[in-house]
């Protein structure tokens, strides 16, 4: 197995960490640009509830885009990309605010880089710690939401050691990684699976929420009765453009059903952006990022 710690980066994370969060999986290195402070697994070995596939964790061949998919995670883990903003004052600072990255791929891959590794890298620079999760892939929305559950209640749990705010821990998910992440923040009443250790005793609900051109909202014209509008849904961003026909119809469809309830919510609708932009797009939904801390700021969270 390979050390819970990446050696050249170990002084970014306390060392209570290492009793504290599973040991890591192997699995095919991530491009070189993408360095998080530390991976963890998420389950304790041979705990993981429901189905995984048994083959084999691949890279795909990278795209033309530059984009880096991996497949067949039978081994979900959290990688951990800690604040970056420099303290201000010799002050002690409060534990930064710290948000769960949910890359996109249609539920068939995971684009641990562009919806990933690139946004929680971004988070961290603006004084939050982005904490990506790789979640099982393909055909598996069950394991993936039994995933993103564990993931919130896994990050409370060691937020002392993690050195981040448990008041204070969002979500964020793009297009495959939206749906999971409007999952998370509609069903936290319900956990997916029976709690195995302490972390699942941890809340799975997250205080915040933003949604991406998520995808799957909608079923046969109607909001997809996966949502539960009932929960106490924390506050909400969607982002989405009006040239992605596909999918931009569940996010207004969730943002009609969200008028009516008490959630504070905003919906930012752009003309243009297409799907899988991440932080690389270049029409005009390329804006949200400021936008999306414009409003996490509002929020108090930063």
């Amino acid at each position: 197995m390979k050390p819970l710690f990446r050696s050249a980066l170990l002084a970014l994370l306390p060392l209570a960490l290492l009793a504290a969060a599973p040991s890591a999986t192997t699995a095919p290195a991530l491009p070189p640009s993408a360095a998080p402070a530390a991976v963890v697994d998420l389950w304790p070995a041979g705990k993981m509830p429901g189905a995984a596939t048994t083959q084999p964790e691949t890279l795909r061949p990278v795209r033309a885009d530059n984009v880096h998919l991996y497949t067949n995670v039978s081994h979900p883990t959290l990688s951990i990309y800690p604040d970056a903003k420099s303290p201000t004052s010799s002050t002690p600072a409060p534990a930064p605010p710290a948000i769960i990255v949910c890359p996109g791929g249609a539920y068939s891959y995971v684009a641990m880089d562009l919806e990933g590794s690139e946004i929680a890298t971004w988070l961290s620079t603006h004084g939050i710690t982005g904490i990506v999760l790789k979640y099982r892939v393909p055909r598996n929305r069950e394991g993936a939401f039994q995933d993103v559950q564990r993931a919130l209640s896994l990050a409370r749990q060691n937020a002392a050691q993690w050195n981040i705010d448990p008041n204070h821990l969002g979500i964020i998910g793009f297009s495959a990684g939206g749906n999971l992440a409007a999952k998370a923040s509609t069903r936290f009443d319900d956990r997916s699976y029976a709690p195995i250790d302490a972390a699942d005793r941890q809340s799975c609900r997250p205080d915040f929420c933003i949604l991406v051109y998520p995808a799957y909202l909608d079923q046969a014209g109607k909001l997809s009765p996966e949502l539960n509008l009932h929960a106490n849904i924390p506050p909400t961003l969607i982002i989405h453009n009006e040239d992605d026909p596909t999918y931009v119809v569940g996010s207004k469809l969730y943002n009609d059903a969200l008028d009516h309830t008490t959630v504070p919510h905003k919906f930012l609708l752009y003309p243009t952006g297409g799907h899988g932009y991440g932080l690389r797009g270049t029409k005009a939904a390329r804006v949200w990022p400021a936008a999306a801390l414009d409003w996490l700021h509002a929020l108090g969270v930063r």
